[in-house]
Order: structure tokens, then C-alpha cells, then sequence
């Protein structure tokens, strides 16, 4: 559950978008952010279907395709 001063500081934040005027109501920034929310939630509910799914299962049907912790880590730190 988010702590009082966190919900004090994002009803700040969505004041402050209104009198900017960003927004013309502290309604149309919770619907933008909400909007964002969501979009985000499908953007990481297609990535763990047509992605991470997909690699899972092809390791599990050959762990022999699998990367060993240590070249995981030689991948990263060509990066």
C-alpha cells in the first residue's frame, strides 16, 4: 500500500499538470496515466508472449541452446 506522503506528493503532481495547463481536469491527467498504465501492461504481456515464451520453451525443449551464467555475464559486459 503506497505511503501518505507518496499519495501527498502524486495528488501535488497532478495539481500541478492542471494549473500548467496540460490537462484541463485533475480527471483527464488520471485517465492519461491509467491510459499509460495500461499500454504498459500489454506492452509486457506481448513481450512475455512473443518473446519470453517462446525462448523458454525452446530451452526447454533443448538446454543445450541455454547460456551458462558466465556467458550471460561476457554478453552483458561486451554491452
Amino acid at each position: 500500500m503506497e505511503n501518505l506522503s507518496n499519495a501527498a506528493g502524486n495528488f501535488r503532481l497532478v495539481r500541478a499538470k492542471v494549473a500548467s495547463d496540460e490537462y484541463a481536469s485533475e480527471s483527464e491527467v488520471i485517465r492519461e496515466g491509467l491510459s499509460g498504465l495500461g499500454a504498459r501492461e500489454r506492452a509486457l504481456e506481448d513481450w512475455l508472449h512473443q518473446q519470453a515464451a517462446p525462448a523458454y520453451d525452446a530451452y526447454r525443449a533443448d538446454p543445450s541452446r541455454g547460456l551458462s551464467l558466465e556467458e550471460v555475464r561476457a554478453s552483458i559486459g561486451k554491452r
